[in-house]
């Protein structure tokens, strides 16, 4: 299975479409998805205050990173739907939810699928989603639910967000750190991505042998 430095390459998404049809990927994801409705009945880690986090962004990371970018918008569909209708909160069933559902497992897939999983590539994966729920968050809050200002919903919710930022990294740390050597023993993800990194290192050129000189000699 082939890494890529970045997803901005056609055999990146070439990859993606495959694995999407894949059967194992398919039953990963529906897995994930009882996961995600599973969890939405556990209690929330309190931070401070009325400030808690919950535990489905989790199984939505793992699937991102098994699944790929393709995959990750048809199953943020489903499981945003068979959420709601398994959970209902109040309200009701709103589509734009579901649209920002499957644009955070999309980010998340662009980060993880096919990569060397880092502390940093887990930082600004939840960094960009934490945005989107501030921002596009907000919005649906202000447009469906809030006679508040968009700003003020947006004020809040960046504290909010804010808050539980290294939270929220820190339990993907320690979920990736656990689950990226048995996900490589399956063949679920590449080899190569089998551990956590702090970072990558700079990659080094190495000399060829006949340029490599003894230190008398130079």
């Amino acid at each position: 299975m082939e890494i890529f430095k970045t997803p901005f390459s056609r055999a990146y998404w070439q990859c993606a479409v495959r694995d999407f049809k894949k059967l194992r990927t398919l039953v990963f994801s529906a897995l994930m998805v009882a996961a995600c409705v599973a969890l939405g009945y556990l209690r929330s880690v309190p931070v401070v205050n009325n400030i808690s986090v919950s535990w489905g962004f989790l199984a939505r990371a793992l699937c991102a990173l098994v699944g790929g970018p393709v995959n990750a918008l048809v199953f943020g569909f489903v499981e945003d739907t068979v959420g709601y209708f398994m959970n209902p909160q109040g309200g009701g069933w709103n589509p734009y939810y579901i649209f920002t559902t499957m644009l955070g497992v999309f980010t998340y897939a662009l980060f993880f699928y096919r990569a060397e999983v880092t502390v940093l590539r887990i930082f600004l994966a939840k960094l960009v989603t934490n945005l989107q729920n501030v921002f596009l968050g907000g919005l649906g809050t202000y447009l469906f639910y809030s006679s508040k200002g968009y700003w003020v919903i947006v004020g809040g919710s960046a504290v909010k967000n804010a808050i539980m930022l290294p939270v929220q990294t820190i339990m993907l740390i320690a979920l990736f750190a656990a689950l990226l050597p048995i996900l490589s023993q399956m063949r679920l993800i590449p080899p190569q991505a089998n551990r956590l990194k702090l970072w990558k290192p700079l990659e080094r050129k190495k000399l060829p042998a006949k340029d490599v000189q003894p230190p008398w000699e130079g």
